[in-house]
């Protein structure tokens, strides 16, 4: 491990290739993360719903369903696809956004999330480094995506991501990679309880729910990754961003809907890993 660190130390370009490769390959899987991830919830719920409800009958019948099963297939026609037409953004680009079997148009959104996914990465490893620090704050930045993509497609924050984001957490600042082991173990109840408490006013004065609790455990997952003094920057970043995007929203859809804010604190607690200390010392030097 030390040799392969003095590599990457003496060899810059060698590291940033192998993390971009490495990251448009876990770019592709996320896709598939995000999009089963809330599928296999689903059947999961129906299955437990059913035997509540009706104990005496069978299971519900689904098409078996994980991350690995069944094959990547096209939406359309049903066809495999192969493992060259599986390239991150190369075969999109080769195949024109299309199955080359019934020619059905391949979402945008696949390639996008193997780019965006690169470019973070890249820029994970350019701040830190061949450090251990980067090998969590990639595992960081892949739970954050994988986060925001689900929430915004289905309003869920799902328990196995934020816990393991938080575990994650935990176990680097257990060796103070980032703040200390009690600045941790604040952070993630702090950042658990203040979403909490605003909630519960909002719901007693209002008699509505505001916000939900996977909001409250992604914020002390932040929180646990982070420490405590980064939530207020974390907070005030997503709700700027997310009143922003609401406004947008709202005026576009011509009424007030839910929408996911998960994406909006997955993004300022990216920005907070990434400079959090570079604004913090701008706002205190301010003063």
């Amino acid at each position: 491990m030390s040799e392969l660190i003095d590599l990457f130390s003496q060899n810059s370009i060698l590291f940033y290739s192998v993390i971009a490769v490495l990251s448009l390959c876990v770019g592709s899987f996320l896709n598939v993360v995000i999009f089963r991830t809330p599928k296999i919830m689903e059947q999961a719920w129906q299955n437990e719903c059913q035997m509540l409800l009706h104990p005496n009958e069978p299971i519900i019948e689904h098409e078996k369903l994980s991350l690995n099963m069944p094959r990547s297939h096209c939406r359309g026609c049903k066809s495999a696809i192969h493992w060259y037409q599986n390239i991150p953004i190369i075969s999109w680009l080769a195949l024109r956004g299309k199955c080359s079997n019934c020619q059905e148009p391949i979402s945008i959104r696949y390639p996008f999330i193997e780019l965006l996914t690169c470019v973070c990465s890249v820029a994970v490893a350019y701040s830190f480094g061949p450090t251990l620090h980067t090998v969590f704050a990639l595992i960081f930045t892949w739970l954050l995506i994988t986060l925001s993509f689900i929430d915004f497609d289905t309003q869920y924050l799902p328990d196995r991501f934020t816990f393991t984001l938080l575990g994650f957490g935990l176990a680097a600042n257990s060796m103070q990679l980032f703040v200390s082991p009690v600045s941790a173990i604040w952070g993630a109840i702090i950042g658990f309880l203040c979403l909490w408490v605003v909630c519960v006013i909002y719901k007693l004065i209002t008699g509505k729910d505001g916000m939900g609790y996977g909001d409250f455990k992604l914020l002390a997952a932040l929180g646990a990754c982070l420490g405590p003094l980064m939530l207020p920057l974390i907070i005030l970043l997503s709700s700027l961003l997310g009143s922003i995007i609401g406004v947008i929203l709202m005026k576009r859809r011509k009424e007030s809907l839910p929408f996911a804010f998960g994406p909006y604190i997955a993004l300022a607690g990216w920005i907070a890993l990434m400079w959090g200390d570079q604004i913090m010392q701008i706002y205190l030097g301010s003063y």
